[in-house]
């Protein structure tokens, strides 16, 4: 009783707190533009600017921060294969259940749903529920930045791409339908060859692109920074001041998340919703833990790798949708969802794999 009560005080309430700052924040925002503010978009730009702000600076300074001070030994660098494994089941189970119960959806609803299914959150709600966990903390934060920066980044940015350029392996004008019995377009031989060729020049020309982008990730600039500066002894007075506003990022990074949820528009399509959060929230993560506790990791890192795999839909899922023209009211609806489940899922998991 204790410990439930420790972890309601340490992880909901500053969470919850912070988010429903967020999320009153960006209400009053909109009621006053127009009244009060000639500027119609205020709570966008903030929002945007904030964004900003938490990519280029604050998440690095607060990476950076952490790193110093984690424990970076043991099988940490097990995380991003840990975070590509769930990723590509994620993707199979997606497939597997548009093929059985989702008959003849349109190829954006098809991307749509497998990218929710595919991709989490692991930063910007990730980080703070490992920071906040008294079983884990920053000792254990090492392990939470490889799962994000080398797992869930390039797969939302790289694989997820890929999927919502609704190009690779199909042609452009004609649209898959997963699990019915459609009449199949005959395409001969040299038509294959050249789709085939195009696929493989595109998935160079993004591992040409995407190691362009990793390169010049600022949090990945900040963590390679950060294990420099490890043999370096802060002085007491830049150490405390790093901690002090290495956590305060983490609050500003919850109030962003609360403005999001609020400016969220859409709650359609809510079975098809509930079936592909499931995926990424319950299936994937149950199979992720097995498959962890069979192969004989225990303790925080097992806790950490479930935790990060049963992360709510990842919001860039939502700027893949728009950039793409993919079935944003499905993302959308996801990603709402997805972010409410959270606080009924993670005692479950918690409470099954906090073992020490």
């Amino acid at each position: 009783m204790n410990s439930f009560l420790i972890i309601i005080f340490r992880l909901y309430l500053p969470i919850g707190l912070a988010i429903l700052i967020g999320i009153l924040l960006s209400f009053l925002l909109k009621k006053l533009q127009g009244r009060f503010l000639k500027n119609n978009h205020l709570s966008l730009i903030i929002h945007n600017y904030l964004g900003k702000f938490l990519f280029w600076f604050g998440v690095p300074l607060g990476v950076i921060n952490f790193i110093h001070k984690t424990n970076l030994s043991g099988g940490i660098w097990l995380s991003p294969i840990v975070a590509w494994c769930a990723v590509l089941l994620g993707l199979f189970l997606s497939w597997l259940w548009l093929q059985t119960f989702f008959p003849k959806p349109s190829l954006a609803s098809q991307t749509s749903f497998t990218l929710v299914s595919t991709v989490g959150n692991t930063g910007y709600i990730g980080f703070p529920i490992i920071l906040l966990l008294p079983q884990l903390g920053p000792d254990y934060f090492g392990w939470a930045i490889l799962y994000d920066l080398l797992g869930t980044f390039l797969a939302a940015y790289g694989l997820g791409t890929i999927l919502a350029s609704r190009s690779l392996l199909t042609n452009r004008n004609k649209v898959i339908n997963f699990g019915s019995e459609s009449s199949t377009v005959s395409i001969d031989q040299t038509t294959m060859f050249h789709s085939i060729k195009s696929s493989l020049l595109q998935i160079v020309r993004w591992l040409q692109n995407n190691l362009v982008i990793l390169v010049k990730n600022p949090t990945l600039i900040a963590f390679i920074f950060g294990l420099i500066l490890r043999s370096i002894v802060f002085p007491p007075w830049l150490d405390l001041s790093l901690g002090w506003f290495a956590w305060s990022i983490i609050m500003l990074s919850l109030i962003l998340m609360g403005m999001r949820l609020q400016q969220l528009d859409s709650w359609s399509n809510i079975k098809i919703a509930f079936s592909a959060v499931s995926i990424k929230m319950l299936l994937v993560p149950l199979v992720m833990a097995m498959a962890l506790t069979t192969a004989g990791l225990s303790g925080p890192p097992r806790l950490i790798l479930v935790l990060q795999s049963a992360m709510p839909s990842a919001f860039a899922s939502l700027i893949l949708a728009e950039a793409y023209d993919l079935d944003r009211d499905l993302v959308v609806t996801c990603l709402g969802l997805s972010s409410l489940m959270l606080f009924f899922t993670l005692p479950f998991w918690l409470w099954g794999f906090t073992t020490w």
